[in-house]
């Protein structure tokens, strides 16, 4: 494989891993102001100084703010996209962590394994933003 069509397919690598992320976050948040209220509200911790309901509101506002700017941000602003995304999932990590301190059953999450293994999916899910966005990879001036 030469370097143009290596570069080639990691560029739809990242752009397929892109828009499936948008697309799970758009998801994501349209189901938190609707059918998944009720889970999302068990991963609100305590410390948060707002309601829980407007708590939930509010980031399924963000996901569906942060997925479609996964899905439709020009190229230029791909980078910054993929860097919001990467510290809205590392800011949403605390909910993960009291949903398993407070063995808070959501989501099918009902033993405490369970609850402890999601909180590994939440660095991919990190890596997965910063990847396909390219937002740590140096720009050739």
């Amino acid at each position: 494989m030469t370097t143009a069509s290596a570069s080639t397919s990691a560029s739809a690598g990242r752009t397929a891993a892109r828009i499936g992320l948008g697309a799970i976050l758009v998801l994501a948040g349209v189901s938190h102001l609707t059918f998944a209220r009720d889970d999302f509200r068990a991963q609100v911790p305590e410390f948060v100084p707002l309601k829980e309901d407007t708590t939930v509101l509010l980031s399924g506002v963000a996901e569906i703010s942060l997925g479609s700017a996964l899905l439709f941000a020009p190229s230029g602003l791909r980078r910054k996209v993929g860097l919001l995304a990467a510290a809205f999932f590392t800011a949403i990590f605390p909910g993960n962590i009291a949903q398993a301190v407070h063995h808070k059953d959501a989501f099918g999450l009902d033993t405490d394994g369970k609850r402890i293994g999601r909180l590994f999916g939440q660095p991919l899910l990190v890596a997965w933003a910063l990847w396909s966005t390219a937002a740590l990879v140096r720009r050739s001036k």
